[in-house]
């Protein structure tokens, strides 16, 4: 008998992603939804409704997409997060953007509901409360105002939960059933796996692990908190921590030579490649506080694996041989060796996407 590797792979992603379909139920019913948990193949046979949209909603961009039944990304598109202070200006401008290809693929009757991930979404209540990364600092009905406006139903996700899902469905957690996903961008997120489910507490914001305190009396983070995580590991961190050092020592640096613009995190990248000591040292520190920080992590919920996912992780071994030294270190002697670290396996966009877009099929 010959076996097509290809159809394999092809029946454990469907195998994967029904499996995430029924770890939302308990979570749905908790929305009082009512409506069963099925296999989008299944939802699609009922009412000819093929895609959802999936986005995920970043403090620069917000990237979205089209999916079918399969996890296929038919079509894509962004929007500056940062362009848009005014809330109602940013949903026009992302509804403007959407509409074409929505056409593209036949209209807006052929799609069966929008999920969306972001920074301090509810899942419960569909809103974003307070996201310190974002223009918009009030509770927002991110939910009804897309719902509203495209005629769809919409549901919400913090976007390092949307990231989760699509590692677990498609990524580098297929077949894990307890894993942390730490997602390292413009903030720190996280979204907590135990048992095959998605942990959200009793009001939907379970998983703020780029907000607890790694310096006490530290740097303000954007959440209004001293210390915490995000502070120190993001890409701003990295900035933050650049803008420091070079303040701090006369020592030479090719990071000296970027005065039209403020330093970024890919600077510290550059400058490490070409073996810039400040640079070097920029992430050892930064790895060290992460490796750290992961290392209590791991105490409360014993995972498999700890995924992370976002910009920095470009960065490769500049700041993945700190962090995996610095757990190693520091983890409770009954959890050495047992805990891998990896890189998502996934593109920036499609494991946020792809998260967000499995809301959609049962929102």
């Amino acid at each position: 008998m010959v076996f097509s590797v290809k159809k394999i792979e092809e029946n454990e992603k469907k195998f994967h992603l029904q499996r995430i379909y029924y770890s939302f139920f308990p979570y749905l019913c908790a929305r009082k939804k009512t409506t069963l948990i099925i296999h989008p193949k299944k939802v699609n046979s009922m009412n000819e409704k093929p895609y959802v949209v999936g986005m995920d909603i970043g403090g620069t961009n917000s990237v979205f997409g089209i999916v079918d039944t399969d996890g296929h990304i038919l079509k894509t598109g962004s929007v500056k997060t940062q362009q848009y202070t005014v809330f109602e200006d940013y949903v026009n401008a992302i509804c403007t953007a959407l509409f074409p290809l929505i056409l593209e693929v036949g209209g807006i009757d052929k799609i069966r509901g929008f999920g969306i991930g972001a920074p301090n979404g509810n899942y419960y209540k569909g809103t974003i409360e307070f996201a310190p990364n974002l223009p918009w600092k009030d509770v927002l009905p991110l939910a009804r105002a897309f719902s509203e406006r495209l005629g769809i139903p919409v549901a919400v996700t913090n976007d390092a939960n949307a990231a989760a899902i699509g590692e677990m469905t498609y990524g580098a957690a297929r077949g894990m059933k307890n894993f942390i996903e730490i997602t390292l961008g413009t903030g720190v997120g996280s979204g907590i796996v135990i048992n095959g489910q998605l942990v959200y507490g009793h009001d939907g914001f379970a998983g703020e692990l780029g907000h607890v305190i790694v310096e006490r009396n530290g740097r303000l983070c954007g959440c209004g908190r001293k210390g915490c995580l995000e502070a120190y590991c993001s890409a701003t961190g990295v900035a933050r921590t650049a803008k420091e050092r070079l303040e701090q020592s006369k020592e030479a640096s090719l990071l000296r030579a970027i005065t039209d613009r403020p330093i970024e995190s890919k600077d510290v990248y550059d400058a490490a490649v070409k073996g810039d000591k400040i640079a070097l040292e920029i992430f050892e520190f930064t790895g060290k506080l992460l490796g750290e920080a992961l290392a209590d992590f791991v105490a409360f919920s014993a995972p498999e694996a700890i995924i992370l996912f976002g910009g920095l992780t470009k960065s490769g071994e500049y700041i993945m041989k700190p962090v995996r030294e610095a757990l190693d270190n520091t983890v409770l002697r009954i959890w050495k060796g047992k805990v891998k670290v990896l890189v998502s396996e996934l593109k920036d966009s499609d494991a946020a996407v792809l998260g967000a877009s499995a809301l959609g099929w049962e929102a």
